[in-house]
């Protein structure tokens, strides 16, 4: 007659255990938001080091107000790039509508029918951008520089290098001004709106786990029903839209329409988008990571303006570094990452109550008991 050994009790999964708390807090620590905040913190102190005026109301709305650009450029980027493209011709729309609205207002139109035409504009040339890599299969980078050139040549066609600066005060103090008597400047505060827009959009619907899925393997989401080209010619048409938008805001913040306007502006959004965790070939990134790299990218860029000794080159040198160090840190913690899980494969003892199973002996025959 057999006997059943009696069942051990099972370890403590319980979320208060001070294991899963340990897993919990290595979780966060690891995550990569969590390297920009502190990034955050050292730019700060840094800054209030080179300068005493860093961390005073005037330098947040002067430093948040002249962010506000590429902070808009890389909304509607951070989707273009999470499904494994990528628009360069960001900033030339931009420059587009900026020479279309000063041209519009020369000639006398309102400036309540100049901002919906620069936006159709916009969309045109985002259209323009979709069709050519949706409709004929082309790759979006060759596709977007030729068309950073086209759309900027046109906007030196449409105003030529003059510039115009008479617009309607009423639009030109809305831009250049602070939200609610606050040192938050308008233009902040739009962006804030159409950021918390994007976060529900990428991360609340199926539109953008669409999104995440086409990044993840275009092929598997085509299979799986996903309309990939409508959804691309939707983002390209989304991205000329809010191009146009900033170029309207820089043309009314700065009082002035001008063709040369934006350049090298596409650079920096990439920049902010990229270093916000998003992945360059697709697939992964928050709109929350994004912003705490344009906060990262905003501070570096006002720290360094306020001391007179530091070149503004020093910027784009600072850029290109972080850039190229956002791309090149997770792949190499990825390949860390697959190291360290083959190793511990390799190694692993057998589970508590199962045999292990029979090792070659020289002969070739593993041992085994009756």
């Amino acid at each position: 007659m057999s006997t059943i050994a009696p069942t051990a009790p099972a370890p403590d999964r319980t979320p208060s255990s001070p294991r899963s708390e340990d897993s919990r807090l290595k979780a966060i620590l690891g995550r990569w938001e969590t390297l920009i905040l502190a990034l955050i913190a050292l730019v700060f102190l840094i800054g209030s080091g080179i300068s005493s005026e860093f961390l005073t109301g005037e330098s947040l709305t002067t430093g948040s107000s002249d962010f506000t650009e590429y902070a808009i450029l890389a909304l509607p980027l951070t989707l273009i790039i999470a499904t494994g493209e990528i628009d360069l011709s960001v900033a030339s729309v931009l420059a587009l509508s900026s020479a279309l609205m000063g041209y519009l207002w020369n000639q006398g139109l309102p400036m309540e029918g100049i901002i919906p035409i620069c936006l159709v504009a916009g969309a045109l040339c985002g259209l323009l951008n979709g069709w050519l890599v949706t409709g004929l299969g082309l790759p979006s980078l060759a596709v977007t520089i030729g068309t950073l050139a086209l759309f900027r040549g046109l906007a030196f066609v449409i105003l030529g290098d003059e510039s115009v600066t008479s617009f309607p005060t009423g639009y030109t103090d809305w831009a250049f001004g602070n939200f609610a008597g606050t040192v938050v400047p308008n233009t902040i505060v739009l962006f804030l709106v159409l950021a918390a827009v994007f976060a529900v959009v990428l991360h609340r619907t199926p539109f953008g786990r669409a999104i995440f899925a086409i990044g993840a393997n275009r092929e598997a989401a085509r299979f799986s029903g996903l309309r990939v080209n409508r959804i691309q010619l939707r983002l390209f048409i989304l991205s000329g839209v809010i191009a146009a938008l900033a170029g309207i805001l820089l043309t009314l913040r700065n009082s002035t329409a001008a063709g040369n306007v934006g350049e090298g502006f596409e650079l920096t959004a990439i920049a902010a988008v990229v270093l916000g965790g998003v992945s360059i070939f697709g697939g992964t990134g928050t709109i929350g990571g994004v912003l705490l790299a344009l906060i990262l990218l905003g501070g570096i860029q006002k720290a360094l303006n306020l001391d007179p000794d530091i070149s503004t080159y020093w910027v784009n040198i600072v850029f290109g570094i972080l850039l190229i160090g956002s791309v090149l840190g997770p792949n190499l913690a990825a390949r860390v990452r697959e190291a360290r899980r083959i190793n511990s494969r390799g190694t692993r003892p057998p589970r508590p109550g199962r045999s292990a199973a029979p090792q070659s002996g020289p002969g070739g025959e593993g041992n085994s008991n009756a």
